[in-house]
């Protein structure tokens, strides 16, 4: 799924907004997962699930991982 970074705290946990309006949290675990330092406010990103539906990787979406 992807969506827009909506808010981006300095633990590194945060929100994105999706396409459909939904708001989806993912924790610090999710974020060191994508090997980013940081993400803007605005900045357009794709989330990875697992089975329950929690975010367990955020990545920029040009980069592959």
């Amino acid at each position: 799924m992807q969506g827009t970074v909506s808010n981006f705290n300095e633990d590194t946990s945060g929100e994105v907004v999706l396409d459909n309006g939904r708001r989806v949290d993912f924790d610090a675990a999710a974020f060191a997962v994508s090997g980013l330092r940081f993400l803007r406010l605005g900045q357009r990103v794709a989330l990875e699930s697992d089975a329950e539906g929690h975010v367990v990787a955020v990545r920029i979406l040009t980069m592959h991982g």
